[in-house]
């Protein structure tokens, strides 16, 4: 897959400075993911902004899995972000590494900082450390640890190695500055103790290192140049510097730390602790889950790789948090599907159309393209029999102003067909429409000389009788917008207040984002059994359609011969199309 990038941005300009003065002479990136889940949208900025960049400057991207907290890796996290990297057209050139692999140089680093009065063995419990720390307009106090004898912090931490104190017991601190206005350089943790079994190195170890020490380390020795990060982690930068001069003798470089904005997008989540809170409550099924905003979930809904790396090219690279509307991701999937998708009809909610003066036992065979601006790709054959489906909204039995589909004395064309004339339908007890009778105009078949006759709607269709029977999952986003999350929170005020017997029901304030899983949109799926022409019937997994005036859907990987599954994965209106070409 070629570079997709256009415009340039700050940190490349930021590059080309360094390569100017021979700062560098070369450069060389990480993207640094933990494998405690898979990646979602969010982590493609970073993702795309560490491989495109070594592209750019003809350079090297090395993968390291951050794998410095064993209670929630596991190797199938490290497969999964490996194949998630792989589908988006990169390759980590410059070598797959692992933090764990530097757990011995992380230690050797943490006795030479001990032995040199750079670090201390600190047995404040964890709120003791807060209350130590200060606050914003207070500085913090020195531990009570902090100048313990050197000898002293060298025996404990090798008895913390050693596995004889208890977690929580003491951690390894860097003296730096209690009195820093920031609250990252207050002598902050090195080394925690952790009886847990770890998905590399087993039982080998049981304190591990801190991200803010292992990481700049993890860089230095990797020869990196420049750390790409969000934007969280500016205020971190000090410490990162820190971390690599007091190191230094140790190490081989010196990394630059550059910091963007994060990917924000609305009513979508872009925490993995949150993701991991639906699948685990059993909220969603698993993280897979075509509603989630992982890359594993959005390659099986059907987003193309391509699509992806055109909306981050499109939102580029700022220094200022923004958040991005979904509608531009929407809009990016629909531009890339517009040209490859195979077209085909598809009835998601049927309603039978019975053709009174077509013959029992006619069927027509019409020929459709299968892409109507790219005639290389072919056409395919569609049956029309007597008895056919269209989409329940596509008949009124009394229509409203400027309905111009099927209802009783109006005239349309069936997609690629003829001309039908719809006369009466039938109802059920409850007044549910369950048939639709027409008359078919015999000499307005397409491709004849009747054919030019003009109706002012166009329907379409799928056999009755030759057909595919199809599960249509539609989606919509995981988080309700704010207007109807505000509705949902006062409709719950009121039925507590009901329940409880309270006269007014107290007015809803706004929903907290802590409180996420009362935002979660109870319509985010919807799953109806239709029909879809026998085009698709030897479809595989993962084969994509526009499906005619429905969207785009792929094949799911739940389909059975009996049931196929197709995910919607993007409908066809695009009111975000108008802003962007403007």
């Amino acid at each position: 897959m070629e570079t997709t990038a256009t415009k340039t941005n700050f940190i490349w300009d930021a590059i080309d400075e360094d390569l100017r003065s021979g700062r560098y002479q070369s450069v060389h990136t990480r993207f640094p993911p933990e494998p405690n889940g898979y990646l979602h949208i969010g982590h493609c900025k970073a993702l795309v902004a560490d491989f495109l960049t070594s592209e750019r400057y003809g350079g090297l991207t090395n993968l390291r899995f951050d794998d410095t907290n064993p209670a929630k890796e596991d190797n199938k996290y490290v497969d999964g972000i490996m194949e998630d990297i792989h589908w988006l057209g990169f390759d980590w050139k410059g070598g797959l590494f692992f933090a764990s692999d530097y757990y011995q140089i992380y230690y050797d680093i943490a006795v030479d900082w001990i032995e040199r009065g750079l670090a201390y063995v600190c047995e404040l419990s964890a709120e003791q450390v807060r209350e130590y720390r200060g606050t914003l307009t207070q500085p913090g106090k020195n531990s009570p640890y902090r100048d313990r004898p050197i000898e002293e912090s060298l025996r404990l931490f090798r008895e913390m190695k050693e596995g004889k104190h208890k977690e929580g017991s003491m951690i390894l601190r860097m003296k730096i500055d209690m009195s820093s206005p920031n609250f990252n350089m207050r002598d902050p943790a090195m080394y925690r103790i952790l009886f847990m079994e770890h998905h590399r190195t087993g039982t080998e170890w049981c304190i591990y290192p801190m991200y803010d020490f292992s990481h700049p380390v993890g860089d230095a020795l990797e020869c990196i140049t420049h750390s790409l990060c969000s934007l969280e982690f500016e205020d971190h930068r000090p410490l990162y510097d820190w971390v690599v001069d007091n190191a230094a003798n140790m190490l081989p470089s010196k990394p630059r730390q550059i910091e963007f904005s994060r990917l924000n997008l609305t009513r979508t989540i872009m925490s993995k602790r949150y993701l991991r809170m639906l699948v685990e409550g059993g909220y969603v099924d698993g993280w897979d889950d075509p509603r989630m905003p992982t890359l594993c979930a959005m390659r099986r809904r059907g987003y193309t790789p391509e699509s992806i790396r055109d909306f981050i090219d499109r939102i580029g690279m700022a220094k200022a948090d923004s958040t991005v509307d979904l509608a531009l991701l929407e809009y990016c999937v629909r531009e890339d599907l517009g040209g490859k998708a195979q077209r085909a009809m598809a009835v998601i909610r049927p309603l039978k159309v019975v053709l009174t003066n077509w013959p029992e036992d006619l069927r027509d065979e019409l020929d459709m393209d299968n892409h109507p601006a790219h005639p290389e790709m072919g056409m395919h054959k569609a049956v029309l029999t007597r008895e056919i489906y269209i989409e329940q909204d596509d008949f009124m039995e009394v229509p409203a102003r400027k309905y111009f589909r099927m209802f009783p004395g109006n005239e349309v064309r069936l997609k690629g067909a003829y001309i039908v004339r719809c006369e009466s339908c039938d109802k059920d007890e409850d007044g549910n429409i369950t048939t639709v009778y027409a008359t078919v105009d015999m000499d307005s078949r397409n491709g004849s000389e009747g054919a030019s006759r003009k109706v002012k709607g166009t329907l379409h269709w799928v056999s009755a009788t030759e057909n595919v029977p199809i599960e249509a999952r539609l989606y919509q986003p995981l988080l309700m917008d704010e207007e109807e999350a505000a509705e949902a929170e006062a409709l719950a005020a009121e039925a507590k207040a009901e329940v409880e017997g309270v006269e007014e029901a107290p007015t809803a304030g706004p929903v907290m984002k802590k409180d996420f899983i009362s935002k979660l949109n109870p319509t985010s799926i919807e799953v109806c059994h239709g029909f879809a022409e026998k085009f698709v019937e030897n479809a595989e997994v993962g084969n994509t359609y526009q499906f005619l005036r429905m969207g785009y859907y792929c094949k799911d990987q739940d389909s059975t011969d009996a049931m196929p599954v197709y995910n919607q994965v993007v409908g066809l209106k695009d009111s975000f199309a108008k802003q962007i070409k403007k």
